[in-house]
C-alpha cells in the first residue's frame, strides 16, 4: 500500500522557500525533503490543486514544480494514481553494498547506523562552498592539521562551552572513527590496558584492538554509571587511557552530569589515567536542556573527539581531536602515518556550516525529537514487556528484553525487512543478549513501522525453542 502525504504536510514542510522564482524555490525545497527522508520514497504527493490551495500560490507555480521534480529524478507521475516520490537511480542509489550486501536490503528499513539523514541547509552549504575552493587549489591540498579557518570555527565551539581552546589545540580528522585511530596510534602500545565501558561504541573498541591495547570493561548499567565500581577498576587494573562517552553514552543514551564528571575526573587522576572522550551526540540535546560542562574542563589532560556526522550528516566525513597543546606533536607525527589530512572541500562546507550552527542544529533536534517521540510510543505500545530509558538526546534507544533473546530478534526481524543491531555487538566482552538498540534516526512513519514488524518478530522469537543465531553486519555508527 503507497504512503500519502498531506498538502498541509508538504506546506508545513516546505515553509519559506524561495519565492524568486517560486516554482524552483518550491521544487529545491521538496527535493531536499526527499532527498533527506522527510518526504519517503514512494510517497504519494498531494494533487497539483490541494497543494495550490494550502500554499497559496498560483497552479503554475506547483505544476512546474513537480515537472522540475520529476525531470531530477526526484517524482514519479503514475497514470491515473498521481505523482509519487523516488530518488535517481531508484533505491538501491542510496545504499552501500558494503553495509547492505543483501537480497532486498535496498528495500530494508535500515536501523543499524544510528546516524540521521542531511539537515536541509546541506545543500546550499556545499554549493556556497564551491565559491571558497578556487584559492586553495594552486596548493598541494594537504593539511594534516587541518584548515586553519576550521580549526578556528571548532576551537570557537568549545570557547562558548566555557572550555577556552587555541586552534592549534585542534586536529581535523576524516571522520571521528580515524580521530580515534589515531589517538590509538599516538598513546597506546602493544599490551597496554585502554578502559572502556561496555556497552560502547564497537567501532572504537576495534581501533584499540587493532593498536595492540588489551581492553578493561568496566559496565554501564541500565539506570547509568557505577562510578564506584569504575573506581575499583581503575585501582585494580592501571589502565593508561579510558575511553569515555558522557554525552548520551552510546548506546544507551545516558548523560553524565557535571558532579560525576568531576567524581570520574578525580578517579582517573588518581589512577593517571589519560581519558579519551568521544563527543559525538553532545550536540544532541533534544529537551533544550542545557549541557553539562565538557569532560575537559574538569581534566585538562583529556583528548576529545568530535564529529560532524551525529549533528550535521555523516556523509561530510569529518571529526576532529582537541588535545593539551603538548600533545599536538604527538598526535601529528601519528598522524601522517595514517593519511594525510581531511577534504579541502568539505572542510569548507563545514566552516559554512558552523556559520550557522544555531539555525541548522536546532531545526535537526526538533525533527529527531519528533522522531524518537514516535519511536517510543510505538515501542511502548507494541512490545509491552521491553523495558528502556528514554534519553533526553542522542540517537537510539537501549532496549531491554525478558530473557536473552536479542540476536534472534535482530534475525528475525531482518527476514521482516527491519535492520537492527543486538546488544552483543556492543559488548566489550561478549554478553548483552538482552537488549537492542534501535536509533530513531529515520522519518517518524517508517519508525512506527519499524516497531511493528520488530513485534512481530519478538512474538515469533517468543513462540519457538531458542536456537543459534548471529548478526555479521557491518557497524558503522
Amino acid at each position: 500500500m503507497s504512503r500519502t502525504i498531506s498538502a498541509s504536510r508538504v506546506a508545513t514542510l516546505v515553509e519559506g522557500f524561495d519565492r524568486s522564482p517560486a516554482y524552483a524555490g518550491l521544487a529545491d525545497a521538496l527535493t531536499l525533503l526527499i532527498g533527506d527522508g522527510r518526504i519517503g520514497l514512494g510517497t504519494r504527493l498531494p494533487s497539483e490543486r490541494e497543494l495550490t490551495d494550502a500554499l497559496g500560490v498560483s497552479r503554475t507555480t506547483v505544476t512546474r514544480a513537480y515537472v522540475a521534480l520529476r525531470e531530477g529524478g526526484y517524482a514519479e507521475a503514475r497514470q491515473g494514481a498521481g505523482t509519487f516520490t523516488r530518488v535517481p537511480g531508484g533505491r538501491a542509489r542510496a545504499h552501500d553494498r558494503a553495509l547492505l550486501p543483501r537480497p532486498g536490503d535496498s528495500d530494508a528499513i535500515d536501523l543499524n547506523c544510528a546516524a540521521p539523514s542531511a539537515p536541509p541547509q546541506l545543500a546550499a552549504a556545499y554549493a556556497a562552498a564551491a565559491a571558497d575552493l578556487p584559492p586553495y587549489l594552486g596548493g598541494h591540498g594537504y593539511f594534516p592539521a587541518g584548515l586553519p579557518e576550521l580549526q578556528r570555527a571548532i576551537a570557537a565551539t568549545y570557547d562558548a562551552r566555557g572550555l577556552p581552546t587555541d586552534p592549534a589545540q585542534i586536529m581535523v580528522t576524516p571522520g571521528a572513527l580515524t580521530a580515534g585511530a589515531v589517538i590509538a596510534q599516538a598513546f597506546t602500545s602493544p599490551g597496554d590496558r585502554v578502559l572502556v565501558e561496555s556497552p560502547t561504541y564497537p567501532n572504537a573498541t576495534d581501533a584499540l584492538r587493532h593498536a595492540g591495547a588489551r581492553l578493561v570493561p568496566s559496565a554501564v548499567d541500565p539506570d547509568g554509571w557505577d562510578l564506584d565500581a569504575v573506581a575499583a577498576t581503575l585501582r585494580q587494573t592501571s589502565p593508561k587511557l579510558a575511553y569515555l562517552i558522557p554525552d548520551f553514552q552510546n548506546p544507551t543514551g545516558h548523560l553524565m552530569t557535571d558532579a560525576q564528571r568531576e567524581q570520574l575526573a578525580a578517579h582517573l587522576r588518581r589512577a593517571h589515567t589519560v581519558p579519551i572522550v568521544d563527543e559525538a551526540h553532545q550536540e544532541l540535546a533534544l529537551e533544550g536542556q542545557p549541557m553539562p560542562r565538557p569532560f575537559a574542563s574538569f581534566l585538562p589532560e583529556t583528548i576529545t573527539i568530535g564529529s560532524a556526522s551525529k549533528s550535521f550528516w555523516g556523509g561530510l566525513r569529518l571529526g576532529w581531536i582537541r588535545a593539551p597543546r603538548e600533545q599536538m606533536d604527538r598526535l601529528t607525527q601519528a598522524r601522517v602515518s595514517l593519511d594525510l589530512g581531511a577534504p579541502v572541500y568539505e572542510q569548507l562546507v563545514m566552516v559554512r556550516l558552523l556559520a550557522d550552527a544555531t539555525a541548522i542544529l536546532d531545526e535537526n533536534r526538533q525533527r529527531l525529537r519528533e522522531q524518537r517521540d514516535a519511536l517510543s510510543s510505538a515501542i511502548t505500545e507494541l512490545l509491552p514487556d521491553w523495558r528502556f530509558h528514554l534519553p533526553t538526546g542522542g540517537l537510539a534507544l537501549w532496549c531491554r528484553l525478558p530473557g536473552t533473546h536479542a540476536t534472534a530478534v535482530a534475525a528475525e526481524a531482518e527476514r521482516r525487512g527491519v535492520i537492527i543491531a543486538p546488544g552483543p555487538v556492543f559488548a566489550a566482552e561478549g554478553g548483552l543478549d538482552s537488549f537492542v538498540r534501535i536509533p530513531w534516526t529515520r522519518p517518524a512513519d517508517e519508525l512506527t513501522e519499524a516497531a511493528r514488524r520488530v513485534a512481530e518478530a519478538w512474538a515469533v522469537v517468543r513462540s519457538r525453542p531458542s536456537g543459534p543465531s548471529r548478526t555479521n553486519r557491518v557497524m558503522v555508527a
